[in-house]
């Protein structure tokens, strides 16, 4: 028989500080559905290891320029669960899309940086042919 592993119980404070976020966005989130209602203990928010991965989540999301509109549809889908079909191809073209749009600022991104690093190319060219030749003894 294998232990079960331990179960994170973090405060709002803690979990603001493990995610990033501030204890205000977190609030926040559970107000506009981005979040399901967190388990309380005493009055006060415990948000557990699913709590914290689907925080990670968002934060990946949020991060690479995911909508809060598409982020809010993705939990509203998650919510419906994976036995539905129609809620699962949703929420991977959700994924898709949003990977795709990824994809495309990385290539332009990408690009830019090329195009930075000539231009430093072409001014340290600039300042080695403008230093003075060393006079030999």
């Amino acid at each position: 028989m294998t232990a079960a592993l331990p179960t994170v119980s973090l405060t709002i404070a803690e979990a603001a500080q493990a995610s990033g976020l501030s204890a205000y966005t977190l609030r926040y989130y559970e107000q506009i559905g981005l979040i399901a209602p967190i388990d309380r203990r005493s009055g006060a928010r415990r948000y557990n290891d699913a709590d914290m991965r689907w925080l990670d989540f968002l934060v990946r999301l949020r991060a690479t320029g995911m909508s809060m509109r598409d982020m809010q549809r993705y939990a509203q889908l998650l919510r419906i669960g994976n036995t539905s079909a129609a809620s699962t191809a949703e929420r991977q073209a959700l994924l898709e899309a949003h990977a795709e749009r990824l994809e495309a600022e990385i290539r332009t991104q990408r690009e830019t940086l090329a195009y930075i690093r000539k231009k430093i190319r072409l001014y340290e060219e600039m300042r080695t042919e403008a230093k003075p030749a060393k006079k030999r003894a």
